[in-house]
This record gives C-alpha cells, structure tokens and sequence, in this order.
C-alpha cells in the first residue's frame, strides 16, 4: 500500500549543497517503438511553481516519473546550487494522484507516517516519539487534527493534504505534484493550492505541479509548460494561454481560461 511512498522516501536522501535550479536537458522516453516524449527543455528554480498542462497521454506524468528515476530516459539532470555549481541528487518529494489502498482497513494517518518514517514494523515502532514530528508535519497543511483518523475516512482533499505533509518529511529541494487535486471538491482544491503557494513563498521551494485546472494555474504559476510529446510552449501563464499553440492542442480559447473548458 505504501510502496511509492516509501520508494520517494528513499530517494529523499543524502545532504546536497542549497538547490538553485533544476535543468531537465534533452530529456526522452521511449517504450518499445513508442515516443512518450521527446527532447524535453526545461528549467526550474527554487521559489518558482512550474505548471505542466497537456492532453491526456502527453507524457506528464512520464517525465515526473523519469525525473525520479522510476522509468528509463535518455537526458540529464543537472542540480545547480546557489553558486551554480553543480551538486548531487537533492531532496524530492512526490505527491500522486491518488493512493490505492484498502478503505474498511484501521490504518490511520499516524500509521502510514511511521510506515515511512521508521525503518522498523510500524506494529514494532512507539508512536510516541515520532507523534511530535508528525504533528508538525501535518500542521504545515493544516490538517495535524487528522493525525488519528483512518485513512478509508479521510476526504480526497483531506487525503492529499496527508500525502503532502508526508512528501515534506523530510523537507524537499523540489516537489513534484503529480494532479494531486483530481476529483477533489472546490474547497478542498483553493486550500490546497494556497497551501501549496505558501510553501513556495516561505521555504523556496521549487514544484512542478501537473494541472488540469486552468484558472488555477493562471492564479497561482510562475511558468506553465505545455507538453504534448514534447515541449510545445512556454512562458508565463498569460504568454501561454494566448499562444495559438495553445488553441492548437486544446481547441479552446487559450487566451481567456476561466472561460474557457477545463484542460
């Protein structure tokens, strides 16, 4: 159940010098004789949210993927400090679209936290000492009043607030937020997304945030990135959204998102 978790944990490690920028150069992916995409740019930099937009099936949640080393690509990944100097892998947090997992089970919030925080059994651990950190954790997402709930009673916006403070245990260099709002109510969304903006703000964190929604993308990203088997465009999120390009992929009125369909 909480295979990826752990699995992003685990590459959450190492001390690296503090994180400037992430190149992607050149990045592709292949399966079989299938490009996924292809010769993917793109420069991300610490305080800055970067939106990912795209058709269904344009490699977004590929290249999140390849970025963590998950799926094999072709390209490199620089991490450049504040000097620019180039450092080692640094801290990254990653938050999926969903977790699968069984609802009528007694796991709770606190359970899946000693899950990823202990090396041992979490039937093995003392909550006690952990509960603390945890607390803080889930405090950072105004949500350490759920730290005793089961996971089966926790709402979809409730349950990615969870899965956020967990990928900022330990505190990433960059965040990769894989449309970690799907099918999660209009409330639940802004809080999230401010949540998310505040992180930015007060830690300098560098995010990419997979999207659909486009009026939040345009309310809250620094750079919008259009992919569709590789990078069509982009910019600013008003730069982006009035590129024809834009109108190309989607057949909507890219320059005008809160009337246009939702991506």
């Amino acid at each position: 159940m909480f295979k990826t978790i752990l699995h992003h944990h685990a590459l959450s490690g190492g001390d690296c010098a503090k994180l400037c920028c992430t190149k992607i150069e050149d990045f592709s992916v292949h399966i079989g004789r299938m490009d996924i995409f292809s010769h993917v740019h793109m420069h991300i930099h610490c305080g800055q949210l970067t939106a990912l937009i795209g058709p269904n099936g344009a490699g977004k949640s590929t290249l999140l993927k390849a970025i963590l080393g998950e799926v094999p690509h072709t390209g490199v990944l620089h991490y450049v400090d504040a000097k620019g100097k180039h450092t080692g892998h640094p801290r990254i947090g990653y938050v999926p679209q969903y977790l699968q997992f069984d609802v009528s089970a007694p796991t709770s919030v606190m359970d899946i936290f000693m899950a990823c925080l202990s090396k041992r059994p979490v039937w093995l651990c003392r909550g006690k000492k952990l509960r603390p950190r945890v607390l803080a954790s889930l405090a950072r997402v105004k949500a350490d009043h759920l730290i005793d709930r089961r996971l089966g009673a926790l709402s979809g916006g409730e349950l990615q607030r969870v899965l956020l403070a967990l990928s900022l245990d330990p505190l990433p260099d960059l965040l990769l937020l894989d449309e970690p709002v799907s099918g999660v109510d209009k409330n639940g969304l802004e809080l999230f997304y401010e949540i998310v903006a505040d992180l930015r703000a007060r830690e300098d964190m560098a995010i990419i945030l997979i999207s659909h929604d486009l009026d939040l993308v345009a309310k809250h990203a620094d750079q919008v990135v259009l992919l569709d088997h590789g990078v069509v465009c982009s910019g600013t999120p008003e730069e982006v959204f009035h590129d024809p390009r834009t109108h190309a992929v989607f057949g909507m009125l890219a320059g005008n998102p809160e009337g246009g369909e939702a991506l």
